[in-house]
């Protein structure tokens, strides 16, 4: 099932909709084009930590989930630490498709 996750990820870069890596995702939630955010569970706790108090300042969802080489294989790149989700159709199927998997990562959503 976690495979479908990362298809859909896969899906949603090829549509456009995702910004990947420190920089571009920490944009993306300063501007709050960031509908949804992705932490790989293997980020450093730096990372975790920055990005979700980045979030919950901004009120914008995210989800620990995921390898960051697994994160970037999906998304045709080097491994991601952390991936923006643009679109808020996008991102409530994949947080529909999260909770409907039990069994695939931890899962921490902030609304």
């Amino acid at each position: 099932m976690k495979d479908n996750l990362y298809s859909f990820i896969g899906l949603m870069q090829k549509a456009g909709k995702l910004s990947s890596g420190d920089d571009a995702v920490e944009i993306e939630i300063k501007k709050k084009k960031a509908m949804l955010v992705i932490i790989a569970e293997d980020a450093s706790e730096n990372t975790k930590k920055k990005f979700i108090n980045m979030c919950e300042y901004r009120n914008i969802p995210y989800v620990i989930f995921g390898e960051k080489d697994s994160l970037g294989y999906a998304i045709g790149k080097s491994s991601r630490s952390v991936i923006a989700i643009k679109d808020k159709n996008f991102a409530l199927g994949f947080l529909k498709k999260i909770d409907n998997q039990n069994n695939g990562g931890e899962a921490f959503v902030n609304n």
